[in-house]
């Protein structure tokens, strides 16, 4: 086989998703998968293959916090206020009680949203709707939200959109894959979990968030508040949409490489990129599943250091 080159695009799930439903692509990817509907609008159906998890953040800048080491707190009622814009100043009484001894500066909160179809957008939403009745009845859940008409909200487009627009306005808070708000060096709010403990998003706690769950046979596993005292909230298996069959066989040969060194040499690198490896049971949940897509190709896997 030639060598196997990938050209792979971020354009948001929204939009992937909407390429594969079309055909247009080999495959997506998406952090909400798809939905059993979109999969019956797909032209060559679609399989959903867990590769990684990671974190949605919410990241934030606050120049005159005197102590980086120590992020802001945000406790679950805070944090649902703060984006239903019922919270509006970083001075209000419910931040401060988050973070005792910390000064905040005299400025209004502006919340920086996705404003294309977003993954992200759909697991945050996802979260809020389950710990915050009044998120689910307000907001709801979904790639695209009405957001408040309330307080200072401003739309923008993908994760560097939405980073850049954190990053120019003191006083801005949104949210972000954790890769990017590191890579940005963004400040991450510690977010209270279900258990009680202000959390920091990294790999090792957005790991921890998917230890206690088993993942089923389809693969829509969505873990909206994953229990466990290290468990960062607001996490998210990252999902290859791949087709069932293809026609060219050399194609469906290449996509089941793709996914085998997604499953070996993948999971060894992405502790370095900010995600989390797929626990051993789902690795081999996927690459069984894989296994279908090019009959003369089986996929192996070889041990990794998580093992």
């Amino acid at each position: 086989m030639p060598e196997l080159k990938i050209n792979y695009q971020s354009m948001g799930s929204g939009a992937g998703v909407k390429q594969v439903i079309n055909a247009v692509v080999d495959f997506g990817g998406s952090d909400v998968g798809m939905t059993s509907e979109e999969v019956a609008q797909s032209k060559n159906g679609a399989l959903m293959l867990p590769m990684t998890a990671g974190a949605v953040v919410l990241a934030y800048n606050l120049p005159d916090l005197p102590d980086r080491n120590e992020p802001l707190r945000l406790s679950r009622q805070t944090y649902t206020d703060i984006l239903l814009g019922k919270i509006d100043h970083w001075r209000a009484p419910a931040i401060a009680k988050d973070n005792p001894g910390a000064t905040f500066p005299d400025l209004s909160i502006t919340v920086v949203y996705r404003a294309d179809g977003s993954g992200a957008t759909a697991v945050l939403t996802a979260h809020l709707a389950t710990i915050s009745e009044e998120w689910n009845d307000v907001i709801g859940v979904g790639k695209n939200v009405d957001w408040p008409r309330t307080g200072r909200f401003i739309g923008s487009k993908g994760n560097d959109g939405l980073t850049t627009q954190i990053l120019q306005m003191p006083g801005a808070i949104g949210y972000l894959d954790y890769t990017y708000a590191v890579n940005n060096d963004v400040g991450m709010a510690a977010l209270e979990n279900r258990a009680g403990r202000f959390i920091v998003p990294d790999r090792d706690s957005a790991a921890a968030s998917l230890g206690g769950a088993t993942m089923p046979s389809d693969f829509r596993l969505f873990i909206t508040d994953p229990d466990g005292p290290s468990s960062y909230p607001v996490v998210t298996y990252t999902w290859l949409l791949p087709y069932p069959r293809y026609a060219d066989p050399l194609k469906a040969k290449a996509m089941e490489i793709f996914i085998e060194y997604g499953l070996n040499q993948g999971q060894d690198v992405a502790p370095a990129l900010g995600y989390a490896p797929l626990p051993q049971a789902v690795r081999e949940q996927v690459a069984a599943a894989a296994d279908a897509i090019s009959p003369d190709y089986a996929i192996t896997l070889r041990p990794t250091e998580q093992e």
